[in-house]
């Protein structure tokens, strides 16, 4: 055989890519899988070579770090302030609650001194205290919500104003008048009462009901248990919701007139006196006359969304608000729409002034110690 037919033999034999039992196979991966380096491992070894274990590393995040940050924000510390603050209010003030509520549905005497004494002798002191376990469970979420939606909507309010008053504003044209649309006007205060009114509303409206049906009729609805097995079976789910359109209706001017009469008059005392914040006896004060003012205004919707609220205990609900006011007009005259106004002022003006006091106290605790205020 010549040297040429050889040759291309061993070309043939070895391919256009050499002989193949002289190349090494290698394995590549990268980097982020954390294995070790491998060595080359020849095709047509005979020796069995043993791959090193392949070692993955995850890294577990630290949950314990992300809801120590959650709780240390600005809003978690005033949820957290709102649902105290309620808590120490409600307990202090159950009796008068008590006694307010009866005196607005018209269940017994209709004075408190009379109705005092009608709780002593049916049910004893702990009568006080009929509905305090569903009202404390109550106050908390709803002051809670409702302080912590009054601060995140006045600070996105007052932001967005600042951000509106500082660009070019709109303009409305209507012939040769231009108008420019300014958000100067509204109140970033009035219209975060507003909202904390309806969101707390909204979430806790059930245990209202609750609280009012074991109020008034304690022989009807003797447990907690009892008052929701009662109700659902009655009313589903809705039933829950009894009264809420009259509710809304009359917590949106209570609500707007109070947060905006407290910070109205807590920034006028501040500037006159030329401080920056209150002390504990006047917020106390200021808290109390900004409730009284508020429930003054808003009063009569209460009276009307009370009847409406349990007014199918006594087989007469009305159909509205509208026709509960002029129901009670035609039975007590104008004066009806008050009825109960002094218990509720003696009850709604510590209750508004405890709660400041606590909040800020709270807020103060909680937030300007990791300045955030």
């Amino acid at each position: 055989m010549s040297r040429e037919t050889r040759s291309q033999k061993k070309k043939y034999r070895g391919g256009v890519f050499g002989d193949v039992h002289t190349n090494m196979a290698m394995v590549v991966l990268p980097k982020e899988l954390g294995l070790e380096k491998m060595e080359p491992i020849s095709q047509f070894s005979t020796s069995e070579t043993v791959a090193p274990p392949f070692k993955l590393k995850l890294q577990v995040p630290d949950i314990g770090l992300a809801i120590k940050g959650f709780l240390s924000t600005r809003e978690v510390g005033e949820f957290i302030s709102g649902a105290l603050a309620g808590a120490m209010t409600k307990t202090v003030l159950a009796p008068l609650e008590t006694i307010r509520t009866r005196i607005v549905v018209g269940v017994g005497s209709k004075n408190m001194s009379g109705s005092f004494l009608e709780i002593i002798e049916k049910q004893g002191w702990q009568g006080l205290w009929a509905g305090n376990a569903i009202n404390t469970v109550r106050i908390i979420p709803t002051q809670a919500i409702e302080l912590m939606t009054f601060e995140c909507v006045k600070r996105a309010m007052a932001s967005a104003q600042e951000k509106w008053n500082q660009s070019d504003c709109p303009k409305l044209q209507i012939g040769p008048i231009s108008f420019n649309i300014s958000l100067s006007w509204i109140s970033p205060v009035a219209v975060a009462g507003a909202a904390a009114g309806v969101a707390s509303t909204l979430a806790c409206h059930p245990l209202e009901v609750l609280k009012d049906r074991l109020t008034v009729s304690p022989d009807i609805y003797p447990s907690l248990n009892v008052a929701i097995s009662k109700i659902y079976n009655n009313g589903g789910a809705g039933g829950f919701y009894a009264g809420i359109s009259p509710t809304l209706m009359g917590m949106l001017p209570y609500s707007t007139c109070y947060y905006f009469m407290y910070e109205t008059l807590k920034t006028s005392y501040c500037q006159s006196k030329h401080k920056k914040s209150l002390n504990r006896p006047e917020m106390l004060v200021i808290g109390a006359f900004a409730g009284f003012t508020a429930s003054t205004i808003s009063f009569p919707f209460e009276v009307a969304r009370k009847r409406l609220m349990v007014g199918a205990l006594q087989g007469k609900c009305p159909p509205h608000m509208a026709a509960a006011l002029s129901e009670v007009i035609r039975d007590e005259g104008l004066r009806g729409l008050y009825r109960g106004w002094s218990a509720n002022c003696l009850k709604v003006m510590p209750a508004s002034g405890i709660t400041w006091m606590f909040y800020e106290a709270f807020k103060d605790i909680l937030l300007v110690e990791k300045r955030l205020l």
